[in-house]
């Protein structure tokens, strides 16, 4: 069973439709980044999984069970950790976690317990300070241990490394994939690079839709680009660039630095590199290094959203 299934799921605020009809399936056990620009819709997609917002059409299931707005009913099932997340900062991370397992109703006779191993398990539980003298990074890792209490089985975060420095960031990251396997992640995000650096599936929201789903090297293989870079044994001139898009299969050639080459052509890959031989030796150049070069997830959003 997939543990959040969205379907036809629309949106609008006034005149502007922000989700139009977005379709979503996130699989149990994954890591899952979704991403896209600001103000895509990433947050109120959010809001509605939790029930906070009100859909105009359309169903949201979680573990199967139909979300209803203002009913919390499904968020058993769910932790959910915002952008920049707010606590009473007199209280210490023990006396908080203690406040919320409290507020959700857990056994005491349990809570200290459960609450000692959620701070170990984010790597807070040598923090025995006030949350008032917490970094940005370490409220975050607060934030995840919250959701993490009434161990759920889906965790949402949103934005969660925008207000991070690097750092932070990096701190961050590694916890959510030192998580996989105990927890489904739904990682919403602008920061392309953390969602290519963890994440194994990828949705990318464009225009209130769902463009594009799949693993992260299905969606290289999709969008492949024909591209090699090459290091010569030679500065580059523009001579050599001018004979080489002169080349039947070349679409472009440039020049990365003094004897670096980046290379885009169309058609065979074998062809293409044995008529660039040919016309490197006629010219009395010689490759020392070359490699083709995988496109980027950024490189894969801007080809789906322009």
């Amino acid at each position: 069973m997939n543990v959040l299934e969205i379907q036809q799921l629309s949106k609008s605020f006034g005149s502007k439709q922000v989700l139009n009809q977005l379709n979503l399936t996130v699989p149990t056990g994954s890591l899952f980044g979704f991403v896209g620009e600001n103000g895509a819709g990433k947050t109120t997609t959010m809001k509605m999984i939790l029930g906070l917002e009100e859909a105009d059409t359309g169903t949201i299931l979680v573990k199967g069970e139909k979300v209803s707005f203002g009913n919390t009913r499904t968020n058993r099932y769910t932790g959910y950790l915002p952008d920049v997340p707010a606590f009473y900062p007199y209280m210490t991370a023990s006396e908080y976690l203690i406040l919320c397992g409290e507020l959700t109703g857990m056994k005491k006779s349990r809570l200290k317990e459960k609450v000692s191993e959620t701070l170990q398990l984010v790597g807070l539980d040598t923090h025995k300070g006030r949350i008032k003298g917490f970094s940005r990074g370490m409220k975050q890792r607060l934030g995840i241990a919250q959701a993490l209490l009434n161990d759920p089985e889906l965790l949402i975060c949103d934005e969660p490394t925008s207000a991070l420095d690097p750092s932070g960031r990096n701190e961050f990251l590694k916890l959510l994939v030192s998580l996989k396997g105990r927890v489904t992640i739904l990682f919403s995000t602008h920061i392309l690079s953390d969602v290519e650096r963890i994440c194994d599936y990828v949705g990318i929201l464009n225009e209130g839709k769902l463009s594009v789903c799949a693993t992260l090297p299905e969606l290289k293989a999709r969008y492949t680009q024909n591209k090699i870079e090459l290091i010569l044994s030679h500065e580059v001139k523009d001579s050599l660039i001018e004979q080489l898009n002169q080349l039947p299969t070349m679409l472009a050639v440039e020049k990365t630095n003094q004897r670096t080459i980046t290379l885009t052509y169309t058609g065979d890959y074998d062809q293409t590199l044995q008529a660039l031989f040919q016309q490197l030796s006629q010219m009395s150049i010689w490759p020392i290094a070359l490699k083709k070069i995988e496109p980027t997830l950024e490189d894969i959003f801007f080809e789906v959203v322009k």
